[in-house]
């Protein structure tokens, strides 16, 4: 678990979003095989969830760091 949070620590903002985006379909193909009850393990659906939060976590935080160095050239540069 640890070298999975490692390696998505170190994948780009474009890679991010395009993983988070992949979860999500399959979060909701894993939804809707709920509904009809062809699933082999339930809680598949909490880790995926929480899979999908942790690379909302760290895609706003290259958000925030992209603002950050923003505002600060912005400063230096009056």
């Amino acid at each position: 678990m640890a070298d999975k949070k490692k390696n998505e620590k170190e994948l780009s903002y474009a890679e991010l979003v395009a993983k988070r985006d992949d979860l999500k379909k399959k979060y909701m193909d894993l939804r809707f095989q709920m509904v009809i009850g062809h699933v082999d393990n339930p809680m598949q659906k909490r880790t995926m969830r929480r899979e999908i939060a942790r690379l909302n976590t760290l895609i706003h935080q290259q958000d925030l760091a992209k603002f950050r160095n923003a505002a600060r050239e912005a400063i230096s540069a009056k």
